[in-house]
This record gives structure tokens, sequence and C-alpha cells, in this order.
């Protein structure tokens, strides 16, 4: 395996720059589908040759219930600084997988929650709780999903703000950002390096559904005035459990966003552009990873072959 198993490890550094930049230069629903593969691939990777590592480690410990032949010295010799890395890779290993068994546990049960808090409410679309605090979200279902919105949040807004609110609700369902936003959390949680690329998506997932809301009222700025409405109606104080009309963040860039003209649909940007080189480098970084842990774990497993008596 030599170096390579370590290289999913830092490869995400090679997406930070796309992730600063795409949120500004690409259009919102290719920046956030862009940014979520490149996250996934790489967490991916980067818990792959983790648990390669982990293997070379756990054959080192005594007692352990792995083949003899797992602990050779033609085994250790795939690691550089075997004893170092391998017995490191066992907690970070068991770090990455209590973290993404959390945040999966802390979505579902916050889901259950919100489900909860709508029973005994008409099975329609929109579910409007008389709640004295401002808020709305898109709540998946496994169907079509619903809109939860509070009664304090809507009777703040005018008629065709309300529209706008429902449309971009309606965006986050219809393009699932649910589990968009659940992919690149656990990523981040896999790899600390991919904690910008998750911090981007959030916000590139509600500027698409700002764009779609803008489409689909026909006026940019009164989804602007709706947006900005929500926040200080919110206050800031709530975090939402899904994706939300109002959720912390930067909202005066999206503000600004909705008030300047809309972005080209333009899906592939030019290699010679600032966004495009940032891209390129960060396919590169990804396409490495990939060929990186696929070739260290291919290598590792022939190695193990070879070494497990008959």
């Amino acid at each position: 395996m030599g170096i390579f198993v370590f290289l999913p490890l830092v490869l995400p550094l090679t997406a930070w720059p796309v992730a600063r930049l795409a949120a500004h230069r690409l259009h919102p629903r290719t920046a956030t589908r862009l940014l979520t593969c490149v996250a996934a691939v790489m967490a991916v990777c980067s818990t792959v040759c983790l648990a390669l590592l982990m293997v070379v480690g756990t054959a080192q410990l005594p007692g352990n219930p792995l083949p003899d032949g797992w602990s050779d010295p033609e085994v250790r010799a795939a690691v550089p600084q075997d004893e170092i890395a391998g017995k490191a890779a066992i907690p970070a290993l068991l770090t990455v997988v209590a973290a993404c068994a959390r945040t999966l546990w802390r979505h579902f049960t916050l889901r259950r929650r919100a489900h909860a808090a709508l029973a005994g409410l008409p099975a329609t679309q929109v579910a409007v709780l008389p709640d004295p605090q401002a808020y709305a979200y898109a709540l998946p279902d496994g169907g079509r999903g619903r809109i939860v919105v509070s009664a304090a949040l809507l009777d703040r807004l005018a008629p065709a703000e309300r529209r706008a609110l429902f449309a971009h609700e309606r965006a986050h369902l219809t393009a699932r950002h649910h589990r968009l936003l659940l992919t690149v959390r656990l990523a981040a949680r896999a790899n600390p390096f991919l904690r910008p690329l998750s911090s981007a998506v959030a916000y590139t997932a509600e500027r698409w559904a700002d764009e779609e809301a803008a489409a689909r009222v026909g006026d940019r700025k009164v989804v602007a005035r709706a947006i900005g409405k929500a926040a200080l109606s919110a206050g800031g104080t709530r975090e939402p459990l899904f994706a939300a009309f109002a959720a912390p963040g930067p909202l005066p860039r999206r503000v600004a966003a909705l008030l300047a003209p809309p972005p080209s649909e333009q899906d592939r940007a030019s290699a010679f552009t600032s966004v495009g080189l940032a891209t390129w480098t960060a396919g590169f970084g990804t396409a490495a990873s990939a060929m990186s842990s696929a070739n260290s774990a291919l290598t590792l497993a022939a190695t193990l072959h070879a070494a497990t008596p008959l």
C-alpha cells in the first residue's frame, strides 16, 4: 500500500477551494450536487483506508481473533510506520463510527419527534402549528413530505410572501434536500477536512430553494422580503430540524443574491476561471482518493490472502 493508504485522509483538502467558490460562482443546484458527490466519495475513501489501517493495527494486538499470519512482517511492511499508524487508526475509526451513528440517531430522533408533533392534525401537505415561535421547515415522510409552519410566522407574512415560503419548502421536498444534507453531515463526521463542504451545501441547498421559489412566485424581491421577515421573526435562536426557510447561516448573502439577477443555468464552468480550476482540482482529488483507496484495498487483500495459512 505504501503512502497511498494515507492519501485519502488528506485529499479532501483539495476540495476546499471549490467549497468556497462554488457557492458564489455556480448555480446553487449545480453546486449542491457537485459538493455532495465530492464529499460522499472522499468520506467513503478515507473511511476505507482507516479500516485497512485498523486491520493492520489490530493484527498486532495480543489475543486478537485474526489469523496469526496477518501480523507477519510482510503484512506490516505494507504500511509505513505500521506500529504507529495501525494502532492510531483503531481509535480514529471507532470515533468515526460513533460520530456517524450519533448523527443518524439524532436525525431520525428529531424526525420522529417532528412527526409526533403533527399527530392529530389533518393529513395535508401543509401543517400549521399553533406555536408562538416563528419557523417553517420541510419534513420528509417517505412520500411527498409535509411543510410545517408555525402560525406565528404566517401572521407576519403577506399573502405573496406566504406563497414564496411554501414554494421554497416544496423545492426542498421535491429535490430531496434532506438526503443531501444528511450525506454531507455524515461525510464531515467521517473526515473533519470535509466540514467546509458540509457548510457550503447547507447554504447552497437553501439558495437552490430560494431560486426555485423566485421562479415560481415570479418576483425575487418578494422572496427576499419573506426570508428577511422570517429571519427577524425567528430571532436566530431556533435551530431547524431539516431544510428550513430561515435556517441559521449567511442570510444576508441569500437576500443579496435574490436582489441580484438570477444565476446562470450553465452547469459547467470553464477551466480557465477560478471556479473551473477549483472544480478540476476537486475532481482530481476525488479521483486520486478513489484510486488510492482501491489500490490499497486490493494490495492489502492480496497480502493478507498470501499470509493466511491454508
